[in-house]
Formats: C-alpha cells, sequence, structure tokens
C-alpha cells in the first residue's frame, strides 16, 4: 500500500488516472462500469488505500437517502426519547437517521446546521435550541433544505411545526390542583431558553384568570439546561426565604421538579398529598424519571410518540412528493394528566 494519503476523489482521479466521472460511477454502482475498469479502479483502491467520503459521493445525487434529525441537548432523557421515536420512523421508511446535537450552544448548533447542508439530506428535523438560536440563520437553511420543526418554534422557520398543546396541557393540571387543593404558585427559570417555558408561564396565566385567581410565581435564577441544579438551587432559596405564596407547586417542566423535590427533602419537608405533607409539587412532561423520583411526580404527559410521528411522517410526505409546502403548517398534540403521589 502506498504512503500518499489521498483525501478526495479527486486526488484519488489523478493518481489512478481514472477519471472522475467513472470513478463517481463506479462507487455509486460498481456494476454500472465495465469489468476491466472495475479490476483498475479496485486495484487502485488497494494500491493507495483509498476509501471515498459516503458524504461527499451523496452531494452528486439529486436526493440522498439521509435524514437529519438535529435536537437542542441529548443528555436530556426527553429529546433521547424524542429521537428515538423519530429514528424508528426514518428507518421503517427506507431512510438513515443523522442525529446530532446542539449541546445548549447556539454557535453548535449553527456548525450542525453546515454540517447537515454539506450531505444534501432529503430533509432535516430540527429542534432548535429556541431564544437562544440565530432566528435568521435557521430561516437561512430552511429555505435551502426541506426542514420540519418539533417541540420548539421558530417563527417563519420550516415547512412544518409539530409540538405540543402548551394551553391544554398547562390548563389541565392547574384545573387539578385547584380542584384538590390550594391552587399552585409557577416555579420557573426566570431567563428561560426553550420558548416552551414562555408558553407555559402564559398558559398558567391565562388558567387561573380564567378561575378568577391571581397568579404567583417563584422564580430561579440559572441559565442552560442544567434544569435539576437550578431547580433545586432555587427551590432552596424559595424555601429557605419563605418565598412560597401556597402548598402548591407547579414547575415549569419535571427535570426543574424532581430538583424541587431534592430541595423540599433536603429541608425537611414531606412532599404528597394527606397529612404530614407541607407542599404539593407537579411538573410537566412525564419525564422518563418522573415516575421514579421519591414521591412519584404528578405531571402531565406529552405524546413523545404522536409528536415524533407526525414530525418523521410530515416530512417523508413532502420528501416523497418533491414539493414545498403552499402555507405552513402546525400541529399541536394535548397532553395527559399523570396524576402520582406528590401532588
Amino acid at each position: 500500500m502506498s504512503d500518499l494519503k489521498i483525501r478526495t476523489m479527486e486526488e484519488f482521479a489523478a493518481v489512478s488516472g481514472i477519471s472522475r466521472p467513472t470513478l463517481s460511477k463506479y462507487f455509486n454502482d460498481p456494476a454500472s462500469v465495465r469489468k476491466s475498469t472495475r479490476a483498475r479502479i479496485e486495484a487502485a483502491i488497494e494500491r493507495f488505500g483509498y476509501r471515498p467520503n459516503i458524504y461527499a459521493l451523496n452531494q452528486n445525487r439529486k436526493q440522498t437517502r439521509n435524514i437529519g434529525i438535529l435536537v437542542p441537548y441529548l443528555a436530556d432523557p426527553f429529546f433521547a426519547e424524542m429521537a428515538r421515536h423519530v429514528e424508528a420512523v426514518v428507518i421503517a421508511a427506507g431512510y438513515r437517521p443523522i442525529l446530532l446535537s446542539s449541546h445548549g450552544d447556539p454557535a453548535q448548533e449553527l456548525e450542525n446546521l453546515d454540517s447537515l447542508r454539506d450531505i444534501r439530506p432529503a430533509g432535516v428535523l430540527l429542534a432548535p435550541l429556541g431564544r437562544r438560536s440565530d432566528a435568521e440563520r435557521v430561516r437561512a437553511f430552511c429555505e435551502e433544505v426541506t426542514t420540519v420543526l418539533f417541540d420548539c418554534s421558530v417563527e417563519g422557520a420550516g415547512e412544518a411545526f409539530v409540538g405540543s398543546d402548551n394551553d391544554q396541557s398547562v390548563g389541565l393540571i392547574v384545573d387539578r390542583l385547584c380542584d384538590t387543593g390550594e391552587p399552585p404558585a409557577f416555579f420557573e427559570m426566570r431567563d428561560p431558553s426553550n420558548p416552551n417555558a414562555l408558553k407555559r408561564r402564559e398558559a398558567y396565566a391565562r388558567a387561573m384568570t380564567r378561575r378568577g385567581l391571581e397568579p404567583m410565581y417563584v422564580r430561579a435564577e440559572g441559565t442552560g439546561w442544567d434544569f435539576e441544579e437550578i431547580g433545586f438551587r432555587g427551590g432552596l432559596e424559595a424555601i429557605a426565604r419563605r418565598r412560597l405564596p401556597t402548598d402548591t407547586v407547579l414547575c415549569s417542566n419535571d427535570r426543574l421538579a424532581i430538583g424541587f423535590l431534592a430541595a423540599a427533602y433536603e429541608k425537611g419537608l414531606r412532599v404528597g398529598r394527606g397529612p404530614g405533607c407541607a407542599l404539593r409539587v407537579a411538573g410537566h412532561d412525564d419525564h422518563p424519571f418522573a415516575r421514579y423520583t421519591c414521591p412519584r411526580l404528578t405531571t402531565v404527559a406529552q405524546d413523545y410518540e404522536a409528536i415524533a410521528r407526525k414530525s418523521a411522517e410530515t416530512l417523508l410526505s413532502l420528501i416523497r412528493d418533491d414539493s414545498r409546502a403552499a402555507s405552513r403548517e402546525v400541529a399541536l398534540f394535548g397532553g395527559r394528566l399523570v396524576e402520582r403521589a406528590s401532588a
């Protein structure tokens, strides 16, 4: 094998003496070239140790079988679960899912979008960071690549958006908490990155106002995606400084609620229903760990599978029709109340 490093098909064409179009034809389908040419190519591959970049090859095709899936934070079990369901639909349809995470970093999100451009995907399923996203760059990407957004929307971006009906889900749990005890205060991050948090804040205010009640807010300091730590520290401060205006706390998401439960335990407050309990705590999302907290967390379950399936099927339909949507489709799925021991 030659010590010469061959990085591109152009370099391989130069050293092998075989034209670039012939090489491209061979790597797309070896049987499409003459037997003698195939033998020359394979001998050159053996000599120079060249291996083509499959993604670069796809750039020469009108449409690849790649579908990009970009999530904001793959370490979050919510997005891991969503990605699992999306991948299953994509694979069943005969496409190759390519999963990327932005790790909560706007610069990484843009780098991931550039990487997806390079592989010329048939389409992309995008869950953007949200308020920290570069909205103009996201919209520009969606103009170039058929894209369906899920979980979090960016105004004017993508052929469709699929997510949760926060008004329905938050209203559902506010009503239940009010019917079974004191009205809830809303525990949230002061400056959340994800627009869903703001939508839930607004939905909470509407649900309380509808019942003739004044909204109550308890806000935790902190930014980023370390929600359990933010919930824990914010919960400790709220309890220590007696900032809770009620014995019922509705957390903006389950990860904040998990942190708040730990804070209540550390402060010696029993969470749950019935005699001896000082607080009721509820969340939103039905995080995979919500059923294993102590006590087990009352929450609203997002329909992971329905959101993932609708997102993927919408994108696949656009790809099959080789078309762009006449108008941006929006599909929102309601939540399901999950009552456990915490409230």
